[in-house]
């Protein structure tokens, strides 16, 4: 019998999404600050993830498009991004995912990263996808705040149809009211059905977006405790925002969380893991 959370495997690069291995941890700073920061983090959240026993995938953003201050940290824009983040992946040998924000930053990101992601503004956005599929690259779509676990259905077919084969959903909270997102964990459940890969983001799941007038706000001592019971769902992967300095960062620093705190969530994440693992093989 086919197990109710059992999905199709998603490769980007040379790191697989199932539902047998460990979760895929997606980690790194929101934003390119320089290559030295870069590959810095990269170096340190790898020993971290795979000291853990888990695969990963360095992620940072070559430009911050979808802010709505024009006084907003935007990062090197995409040629310079896209050769910082093409240099990390050869220097310290890792997947790299990227977001994109429009049709034409496709193609030229297809041929550094591993994996491209269209962001959760950006979900319902027809010609991305078109796009995209021509590419042998992965593809992690954001659930937009605005939509439904139930309508991802429809993103997952529009993917298929256009072409891409490895594709991952990610859940990163719902708009409740203005100012505010919450996690709805009974969605996690729903998208898992669709049977492609299903990632939580822990760090934009506490954001409070605009909060902060010209800047978007967060409270990271949530994201712990939300990464705890995601795990407890068994979703296929993790995506978290990682700064040794949150506090200084240039963007996004109020919910991303330090090394040290995602040595902590990985810990808590190892053993959920073992403890389902365990009902699962005593059949309880």
């Amino acid at each position: 019998m086919k197990r109710r959370d059992e999905v199709a495997s998603v490769l980007a690069g040379d790191v697989e999404f199932n539902h047998v291995r460990q979760p895929v941890i997606i980690a790194g700073p929101c934003v390119i600050e320089s290559y030295e920061h870069a590959v810095d983090m990269a170096h340190t959240l790898r020993q971290i993830v795979e000291e853990h026993g888990f695969r990963f995938i360095f992620k940072s953003s070559y430009d911050k498009a979808n802010r709505s201050s024009i006084r907003a940290f935007r990062g090197p824009g995409i040629r310079e991004g896209l050769a910082i983040l093409g240099a990390i992946r050869d220097a310290v040998r890792v997947p790299i995912l990227t977001d994109i924000h429009s049709v034409d930053q496709i193609a030229p990101a297809a041929e550094i990263v591993d994996m491209i992601q269209i962001p959760a503004f950006l979900c319902r956005q027809t010609d991305l996808y078109r796009e995209a599929g021509k590419y042998p690259v992965a593809v992690n779509v954001k659930k937009g705040q605005f939509m439904s676990p139930a309508s991802m259905r429809n993103v997952v077919e529009k993917a298929r149809e256009s072409g891409i084969r490895n594709l991952v959903l990610t859940e990163r909270g719902v708009s409740f009211g203005y100012e505010r997102l919450v996690v709805d964990f009974t969605g996690l459940v729903d998208m898992k059905e669709l049977a492609v890969p299903v990632v939580f983001d822990g760090t934009h799941s506490v954001q409070l977006p605009g909060a902060g007038g010209d800047c978007t706000m967060g409270n990271r001592r949530y994201v712990r405790d939300l990464c705890r019971a995601a795990a407890a769902i068994g979703v296929h992967g993790f995506f978290l925002e990682v700064h040794r300095h949150p506090e200084t960062a240039p963007c996004d620093g109020p919910n991303m969380i330090t090394p040290e705190t995602l040595r902590d969530i990985l810990s808590d994440i190892v053993r959920i893991n073992g403890s389902l693992k365990e009902k699962s093989d005593d059949g309880s």
